[in-house]
């Protein structure tokens, strides 16, 4: 059942499913978004652009850098990954809640906008955010941030690339991350559960995760590869030595079970995870309205400040 602070706009809601599965509009509204919004500055932050080189010498990664105003002194830092399905967005779509990252706890935030998968599938956007995060320790002292202590958050395919970039800095042990928030993340490409019951629900639906799947996944599919828990996190099988993490979902959801799924295991590998379960909310409500989805937002920045004073500070 829908919650009651969410029925006002569900019909507004169900319309953005609909034209976000039209390949024009994604386009359109993107181009114009850029347009409109690209370099924008945050009020209350400084903010600061730089082009990175790809770590297959194919592009150059935009960063956007966000901190406070006047900082002098070292600070955490946070790579903030955008959603989007892996097929759209950019760093600036998600100012309001970078812009309260910073004023809940001081931290510089790198923010990639990374390959979509439209155009350039997997590893190119998982590649552009893991490098933003090798450039961000190898530039720590430009940016003024610690070498260590790095947070790692993001939402929807956000916080599934969250969930890929923590499991290989857990491999490969390049960068010391405190924690990390993929908060309800795309993590599972086989979306095995009930799939019909999340067909009609708003914002992001069944047919829009299959667009997003098959477009990430696409090389792989094409030759015929096995897909790699860096590309679908669900399918990672060892959750020994993962951060601390922090997420929520709501039960009207396409990524709602692979969430419960993705806690379930974390906990079951002996890691602390804090996790909120929204019943009746769809996709994103977070981002529109008061009464529930307020709620939401402050356990998201109340959970980031407590962890932030037991992990980073």
């Amino acid at each position: 059942m829908l919650h009651p602070d969410l029925q006002g706009s569900y019909g507004a809601m169900r319309s953005v499913a609909w034209l976000l599965k039209r390949g024009w509009f994604r386009h359109v509204t993107d181009w114009l978004g850029r347009a409109a919004l690209q370099t924008k500055k945050v009020d209350g932050l400084d903010c600061d652009e730089r082009y990175i080189p790809s770590s297959d010498g194919n592009s150059e990664i935009r960063i956007r850098i966000y901190r406070p105003p006047g900082q002098s002194e070292k600070l955490p830092a946070l790579l903030y990954i955008h959603g989007g399905g892996y097929i759209f967005g950019y760093p600036e779509l998600y100012r309001a809640i970078i812009q309260r990252f910073i004023t809940t706890r001081p931290c510089v935030i790198v923010a990639p906008d990374y390959r979509k998968a439209e155009t350039k599938p997997f590893p190119a956007g998982f590649n552009d955010c893991y490098d933003a995060l090798l450039w961000a320790k190898a530039n720590a002292e430009d940016l003024g941030i610690h070498q260590d202590r790095f947070m790692i958050a993001g939402h929807s395919a956000g916080g599934g690339l969250t969930a890929a970039v923590t499991l290989k800095v857990r491999d490969t042990q390049d960068v010391d991350v405190a924690f990390q928030m993929p908060i309800y993340p795309m993590i599972d490409d086989q979306q095995p559960h009930d799939v019909n019951r999340y067909m009609e629900t708003p914002v992001w639906d069944t047919g829009l995760n299959t667009i997003g799947w098959n477009a990430y996944l696409a090389d792989l599919h094409r030759d015929g590869a096995e897909i790699p828990a860096y590309a679908a996190p669900a399918r990672n099988t060892d959750y020994q030595g993962f951060p601390p993490t922090i997420t929520f979902v709501g039960d009207l959801e396409p990524f709602y079970q692979e969430t419960l799924d993705y806690v379930q295991a974390l906990r079951d590998a002996g890691v602390e995870v804090t996790f909120r379960e929204y019943k009746g909310c769809y996709h994103a409500f977070d981002m529109f309205g008061r009464g529930i989805a307020e709620d939401a937002r402050a356990f998201t920045f109340d959970q980031y400040a407590e962890f932030y004073d037991r992990y980073v500070s």
